[in-house]
């Protein structure tokens, strides 16, 4: 969203004027023309934040990467509702940690994020907090800002103050000022930035920005307290991608360790399966269940953790699945599929898909078979699940991007795709026993295809 549609307005509280308000020195347009690219430069800072004000407030307190970009907070306040809990933020993608029974006043979130019981969300109805997500994000760019908007007469000097133990200006953008030209590039791809549509900065000498007062969409008041001194490194949430790494091309070793997977799982032969899957369409699926490589064959059940009352059941043979659903009942979303598979339950049979599942399960079935398509391998980084060392190989082709998560052994631990929202799907393989996998019953003959199907529903 560009930013003029961010920040409308200006807050009456100010800091007291050493000196009647005048327009800015050519040191200080400088300076303020350089806020958003010092940011950029200095990659993060520690935030404290509060939106709207008495019982409706939403307060937050967290970090923001602006290099990478990336936003961490702690949500609580009288006014957080459902927010409340753990939130990371990139442009466009949002992962929530809901908990409804956290304190009200926020602290800092946990530098090593809880690994499970994050959800990709879109927050609807435009809330505050995703006005302020965005705010925050678009408080950096990569290069200065035009100057000329800024010697235009709109921009005031208003005073001097003190944040911390730093001496600052404070200026006023109001609403209006004209904003640069369209296209122009910032760090996190949204246009516009947020210094021209009626703000007090408080900035050094230096060009930093040490607190930010505006007003969001529908008036809320909203300050920011920037903490420069806590630049913590940060660690995106799974379903975010990860840590970033250093990418570099594989080694010798790396290289013949992918080129092997493909006879590893098949000497492995089987393996459990944990599915942890946000999909384009708002849902956010965690399922379980097992893949027999010799076979071809893969046999799971998943369930919508916003829509629990119900499992999908997807049998995998080749290029076909079989699927069926059944009430949930109280069972563990992450439970494995009933086998055999059900008799009671009608079965279509199909092609596979395109869905992120489906795209998921066939990559997996394909890693015991030599690549058809050989795409750009890229070594991403080093990192462990369950308690196993790993290499992390990125491969692109032209049909997905697609993470091997390989231990010294060459056996695949975790599988990763991309899935069209940006975030990242995971497929988790564990060394268990597996039972054999019989297929579904097959589809009523023709002759029945006319009577009605028995209901798959939860009952009510």
């Amino acid at each position: 969203m560009a930013a003029i549609a961010l920040v409308a307005g200006l807050l009456s509280w100010g800091p007291e004027p050493t000196e009647p308000p005048r327009a800015p020195t050519a040191d200080e347009v400088d300076r303020l023309a350089a806020v958003r690219v010092t940011n950029y430069r200095d990659g993060r800072a520690g935030l404290r934040a509060t939106v709207g004000d008495g019982g409706a407030r939403t307060e937050v307190v967290g970090w923001v990467d602006w290099a990478d970009p990336l936003v961490y907070l702690d949500v609580g306040g009288p006014g957080a509702g459902p927010a409340r809990g753990l939130v990371q933020a990139r442009p466009e993608l949002v992962a929530v940690r809901p908990d409804p029974a956290a304190v009200l006043t926020p602290a800092p979130p946990p530098l090593v994020p809880p690994a499970d019981g994050w959800r990709i969300r879109e927050l609807p109805d435009r809330p505050p907090l995703a006005d302020l997500l965005d705010l925050l994000l678009v408080l950096a760019a990569d290069r200065p800002d035009p100057a000329a908007p800024l010697r235009s007469g709109a921009v005031r000097w208003v005073g001097r103050d003190t944040v911390g133990r730093t001496p600052v200006d404070v200026f006023e953008l109001p609403a209006g000022t004209p904003a640069p030209p369209a296209g122009t590039p910032t760090a996190t791809s949204v246009p516009g930035p947020p210094a021209r549509t009626g703000t007090r900065y408080w900035v050094d000498r230096d060009a930093r920005l040490h607190r930010l007062t505006a007003r969001l969409p529908g008036r809320l008041p909203v300050t920011v307290e920037l903490d420069r001194a806590q630049r913590p490194p940060l660690r995106p949430v799974d379903a975010l991608g990860g840590r970033p790494g250093l990418p570099r091309d594989l080694t010798w070793e790396e290289a013949d360790r992918l080129s092997r997977l493909p006879a590893r799982t098949r000497d492995l032969g089987s393996v459990a399966l944990h599915l942890t899957v946000p999909t384009g369409t708002g849902a956010n699926l965690r399922g379980a269940g097992w893949l027999d490589w010799g076979d071809q064959v893969a046999y799971l059940a998943t369930t919508d953790l916003d829509a629990p009352g119900t499992r999908t059941l997807a049998h995998y043979q080749r290029s076909r699945v079989a699927r069926s659903q059944l009430p949930a009942g109280d069972t563990d979303p992450a439970a494995r599929p009933p086998l055999p598979p059900p008799r009671s339950l009608v079965w279509q049979q199909t092609g596979t898909g395109t869905g992120v599942v489906d795209r998921l399960v066939a990559a997996a079935l394909r890693t015991g078979r030599p690549p058809a398509e050989r795409g750009r391998a890229t070594w991403l980084r080093r990192d462990s699940t369950g308690n196993r060392q790993v290499d992390v190989i990125e491969l692109r082709t032209t049909q997905a991007t697609l993470r091997y998560w390989i231990d010294r052994a060459g056996l695949l631990r975790r599988l990763e795709l991309r899935v069209p929202v940006g975030a990242w799907a995971q497929l988790d393989l564990v060394q268990a026993p597996v039972p054999r996998l019989p297929p579904p019953p097959a589809p009523p003959p023709a002759a029945d295809a006319a009577r009605p199907a028995p209901s798959t529903a939860p009952p009510r």
